[in-house]
């Protein structure tokens, strides 16, 4: 079990830093993202779907980063849901490490599946005073109102309409 706990903290420690040399190596300078001299209203459909498809890849980065804030602000402002996730992770660990073996209990055999199944059912009950349901949709809706919005909003600039041309 250890073994295998340990096999998947390598696994997100890998996937942590495949995302940051992939997406936060695109980051943008903070001028430019926040440029106030290229905001301006799209004439129409059209050109807000251009914009959009043109910033959201240009400013991946940046919108990978805005989604991490967010999620980090929400975790914040939900203590509730911060303690679940702490009893959840802590519990984990404190059952891989201080009860490995089956232990005797009185009359009862207290093994490590019996632990496991109290600890979830203790997290599920604070999960659901916390919602955490909510919370996804909340970062979703924020999430894409603010991306979306930037994204909109942001003239391109002129190189990036050259960009497919290639030189003769």
């Amino acid at each position: 079990m250890a073994s295998r706990v340990m096999d998947y903290a390598l696994q997100v420690s890998e996937t942590l830093k495949n995302f940051r040399e992939t997406k936060l190596s695109t980051v943008r300078p903070v001028r430019e993202f926040f440029d106030y001299h290229r905001i301006s209203v799209p004439r129409d459909t059209n050109e807000a779907i251009q914009r959009i498809t043109y910033n959201t890849r240009h400013f991946s980065g940046n919108y990978s980063l805005v989604i991490i804030l967010l999620a980090i602000y929400s975790l914040l402002s939900d203590p509730l849901l911060l303690i679940a996730l702490f009893i959840l992770v802590g519990g984990f660990a404190a059952i891989n490490r201080f009860a490995p073996e089956p232990m005797q209990v009185g009359n009862h055999l207290v093994t490590q599946k019996s632990l496991y199944a109290i600890l979830v059912v203790v997290v599920l009950v604070l999960l659901w005073f916390a919602q955490p349901f909510a919370l996804i949709f909340w970062l979703v809706g924020s999430s894409a109102l603010l991306i979306l919005g930037h994204a909109a909003f942001i003239e391109p600039p002129v190189s990036s309409e050259y960009a497919g041309v290639e030189s003769v």
